[in-house]
């Protein structure tokens, strides 16, 4: 992922720096629009609680919707700036993504953590078209690819579902960050520092365009989100222990005994919790802090075009 990052990231600043300056200069600025638009999208996430935080893992029953309105703005025959907000959910659930039978992911299978995470992003982006339109919209392209790569600032909030098994926790949705499941709040014991619930991340990816009507276009697109965060899935590190957590983190940031195949491992039981033997105790492995999660965004829009107003010659 990292490789796929930079490799884009350097092609796209090489296509900016080669957009002769002079076409911008010779361009008309009565041919420039604007547009508005929405897109529907398939969103997935690459993090600790898929097989491999990479495109191979990605598994179709941890799709999640996501919508966007945008606006954006042309500047030059090429290039385009572009505003939009949009609403996102992400999930993960080792018992679905991980599987028993296979060797490699087994681990994650006995973990059994699960998440959901809605995602609200505010983002711009730079647009390149890979063909220019020096003429009017209404004498655009019929068909253009175009690259983009952004900046977006993002809240999130990772929350799990507890069935209600144990009488002290209801069942229910509880938001994950105020319970600091890896130990966050507790005093001591070299735990991490609480995370933010906002965050940063770059926006990248490339797509298409076509000319529907007259004002109309329909688009496809991919984004990439490099994110700066481990804990879209609050996950990341290492257990804590359980005595230095509240009843609540301690019960949800251990769910191995919970496992559907439990039965089979052996099971631990110490101070009213259970746990499969090499999860839940304090340094056991629980996520991957090596790398930041990500997510990403396949999907469909519609724009509309302004159409610039045309102002009459002044007659004196």
């Amino acid at each position: 992922m990292k490789k796929i990052f930079s490799t884009f990231l350097i092609l796209f600043v090489l296509f900016m720096a080669a957009a002769p300056e002079a076409e911008a200069q010779r361009f008309n600025r009565r041919n420039l629009y604007n547009s508005v638009g929405i897109s529907l999208n398939a969103m997935n996430y690459f993090g600790d609680v898929t097989p491999e935080s990479d495109f191979t893992s990605l598994r179709l029953n941890s799709t999640r919707p996501s919508v966007s309105v945008h606006f954006t703005r042309k500047f030059t025959p090429r290039i385009s700036g572009r505003a939009a907000l949009s609403w996102g959910r992400i999930t993960g659930d080792d018992s679905k993504s991980a599987d028993f039978s296979e060797p490699e992911n087994e681990p994650r299978f006995k973990r059994n953590l699960s998440f959901r995470n809605d995602i609200k992003e505010l983002s711009v982006h730079g647009i390149i078209d890979l063909f220019e339109n020096r003429r009017t919209y209404l004498r655009r392209p019929d068909f253009t690819p175009y690259a983009f790569v952004g900046l977006a600032v993002l809240h999130h909030n990772p929350k799990a579902y507890y069935d209600g098994d144990n009488a002290a926790l209801p069942a229910g949705w509880y938001e994950l960050q105020p319970l600091g499941t890896e130990g966050q709040y507790a005093n001591g014991g070299g735990y991490p520092e609480p995370y933010k619930k906002v965050q940063f991340a770059i926006p990248f990816g490339f797509g298409v365009k076509y000319k529907l009507a007259r004002t109309w276009d329909v688009g496809f697109e991919i984004t990439w989100r490099k994110t700066f965060t481990d804990y879209l899935d609050d996950v990341s590190t290492t257990y804590a222990d359980k005595n230095d957590l509240s009843q609540a983190a301690a019960i949800l940031s251990d769910r191995s005994a919970e496992n559907s195949r439990a039965s089979q491992y052996p099971i631990i039981t110490e101070n009213g919790y259970s746990r499969i033997e090499g999860f839940g105790a304090k340094g056991n492995q629980r996520g991957d802090a090596s790398d930041d999660d990500w997510y990403i965004t396949t999907g469909f829009s519609l724009n509309y075009i302004l159409a610039p107003a045309r102002r009459g010659p002044k007659f004196r």
